[in-house]
């Protein structure tokens, strides 16, 4: 296995990050995009997927969002999922061009905020011959009224508006923390899961997050519903991966969303909760995640 640096353009915006060569490969190879969730850079984990598809015959190619980490684009920190979107099938198509590419066996992968992006991908886009959806968000409603008091909505809709007439007069775009200690502060991820892995994996690997991101962010995240394009997924293969005891994009929301899927699908709970798949359960979120890949993109 080998990593480079890459870098691609997607719509005049730059997006870099990594390519993972796949061990063993003769040749073109199956290949999987992956991108992080939400205001998460590549550094938080994803080389360690990357490894493990790697080491099992499957490129992968890792990139940060735009607007985050590495990449280019503004404002910055700013999350726009449907921006997203369209730049994992840019990564795709920039996968294509590469010789070590198999440009008919492209997997994807996503998981939290790109977890529901992968969603939409895949049934957009029949370049995606198999997908894998790790704790993903799957509404961007369900999950805004299962994390924020009923009576705090009205205040939330109060500060969207507010900032959407402040950046029409010009000012800059309002921010707001991704993650607090105090689950009742306003921040865009109030759990406190959130709040220790983000801090504790900042510290750790990925100096270059940022604790905010805009306002209007988390108003595009209330509007996004990623569950209404799981009916259009299939002939496509899809293994939805939620964790037992998720608070951050709850557990039944994945669950009865994954009743709309058609076949082929495979449900996989994971252990613990939002964030172990990452550290304390990646053997068990990544292993099935590469089998997948390994049992649909093989030739």
């Amino acid at each position: 296995m080998t990593r480079r640096d890459i870098e691609f353009d997607a719509e005049g915006v730059t997006l870099r990050g990594w390519f993972y060569t796949a061990d063993g490969a003769s040749g073109a190879a199956p290949t999987v995009v992956m991108a992080h969730g939400f205001s998460a850079v590549k550094e938080m984990y994803l080389d360690t997927y990357a490894e493990s598809f790697a080491a099992a015959g499957l490129n992968a190619l890792v990139f940060d969002n735009r607007n985050f980490g590495a990449s280019d684009g503004s404002p910055r920190q700013e999350i726009d999922p449907w921006a997203q979107v369209r730049d994992y099938r840019h990564a795709i198509t920039y996968a294509t061009t590469l010789p070590e590419v198999d440009a008919d066996r492209i997997g994807i992968w996503g998981s939290s905020y790109s977890g529901g992006h992968v969603l939409v991908v895949a049934a957009i886009d029949r370049r995606v011959k198999a997908v894998v959806s790790q704790v993903p968000l799957v509404s961007g409603q369900g999950n805004f009224r299962a994390l924020v008091r009923a009576d705090f909505i009205d205040g939330f809709r109060s500060q969207f508006d507010a900032d959407r007439l402040a950046r029409f007069q010009g000012d800059p775009p309002a921010m707001v923390p991704v993650v607090d200690e105090d689950p009742l502060a306003p921040s865009a991820l109030p759990t406190p899961d959130s709040y220790r892995w983000f801090t504790e994996t900042h510290k750790l690997r990925a100096p270059s997050w940022r604790n905010e991101v805009t306002l209007r962010s988390v108003e595009m995240f209330t509007e996004y519903e990623p569950a209404s394009y799981l009916p259009y997924i299939s002939p496509t293969p899809l293994l939805l991966m939620p964790a037992q005891n998720d608070v951050l994009t709850p557990t039944h929301l994945t669950i009865a969303a994954y009743e709309q899927a058609r076949q082929p699908k495979k449900l996989q709970i994971l252990p613990g909760g939002h964030f172990d798949a990452y550290v304390r359960g990646f053997e068990a979120s990544s292993g099935p995640a590469r089998d997948w890949f390994v049992e649909h993109l093989a030739p």
